[in-house]
């Protein structure tokens, strides 16, 4: 018996491999390690895309994509890659216009912001290809125990 739903437990591992991919990415690329990376909600790939994504593909596979379970993931996943490409997409835009307006004020008013909060088209999709991947992956390698799990 598994103590979560197969889909679950490749959904957070699918999150955990899109952090840590930031966390090295963008530490060489700033040449600095920096373990904020792991923590941040932006950025290349969407993990947010990726792990409700992960969920909506595997459910589907397991459970048929004509499901309740498939057509309830497939909402809410719309609902977090809309979020993400629009809403946090603006905010993100709206902070680094902050962040040169901060640069105009004297060094000890200015204070830090994050920049990485959302998202652009190419990282939403390379966020669901990291899903279709991974799901086809795993269920085809441990097709028995997506099926166990249902």
């Amino acid at each position: 018996m598994n103590f979560f739903h197969f889909s679950l437990t490749i959904s957070i591992c699918v999150h955990i491999i899109c952090q840590l991919f930031k966390l090295i990415y963008y530490s060489i690329k700033n040449r600095k390690l920096k373990m904020s990376y792991f923590f941040s909600p932006g950025g290349m790939p969407s993990t947010h895309t990726a792990f409700t994504s992960t969920l909506t593909i595997s459910l589907g596979l397991i459970k048929g994509f004509n499901s309740a379970y498939f057509a309830i993931t497939f909402v809410f996943s719309a609902v977090v890659i809309y979020d993400s490409l629009r809403l946090r997409g603006a905010v993100q835009l709206h902070a680094e216009m902050i962040k040169k307006l901060m640069k105009l004020l004297p060094e000890k008013e200015r204070s830090t912001i994050p920049q990485m909060v959302g998202h652009t088209l190419s990282e939403i999709i390379v966020g669901i290809i990291v899903a279709i991947v991974f799901s086809l992956g795993f269920y085809y390698l441990f097709g028995d125990l997506f099926l166990q799990s249902s």
